[in-house]
């Protein structure tokens, strides 16, 4: 197996876990799933509670907030989902756009250095117009930023819309 790296984008609700769930079920019968999501809530548990379920036995999870690289998954098919949950996971501690961006960078590297299939999903957040919120503004920059740098980084893109996958790249 070669590296591959697979960019799946588009706004919420999108169809962007569900498609990265298929195409990593078409390329094997155990996917691992990477779970980048930090817990905030009951709300938010429940809804990892049905991503899990939605998902079945054939799966192999990992929870990591921020550390890719501490797993190697070389010769794997791997769904990270996502993205924007892990840039948070940074942000939030640093509330700086360029060290969240060089050390999200350095562990994007890191992380995707081995033979493997990745699948990130990510979001586009920057769509729905100027944030009155200075923080907020600043994160949409660091997610784009960031999205761009994985795009420029993957063999394929994809666009959700609607459910619709749309190919990119």
């Amino acid at each position: 197996m070669t590296k591959r790296i697979i960019l799946i984008t588009g706004g919420q609700r999108s169809g962007k876990s569900r498609h990265a769930e298929e195409l990593a079920l078409s390329l094997t019968q155990r996917p691992v799933y990477v779970a980048t999501a930090h817990v905030w809530d009951d709300e938010f548990r429940e809804r990892v509670r049905k991503h899990q379920q939605r998902r079945g036995p054939q799966w192999t999870n990992i929870e990591e907030e921020k550390t890719l690289s501490r797993h190697d998954l070389t010769g794997r098919v791997a769904v990270i989902d996502c993205v924007t949950l892990w840039l948070t996971n940074f942000f939030f501690e640093t509330q700086d756009v360029d060290q969240t961006l060089e050390m999200a960078k350095r562990e994007f590297d890191l992380f995707t250095a081995h033979d493997a299939t990745y699948i990130f999903v990510t979001n586009e957040i920057g769509w729905g117009g100027v944030s009155e919120n200075a923080i907020q503004r600043r994160f949409t920059d660091l997610e784009g930023w960031m999205n761009q740098y994985i795009a420029s980084q993957a063999d394929e893109v994809v666009m959700m819309v609607s459910g619709i996958a749309v190919k990119i790249k």
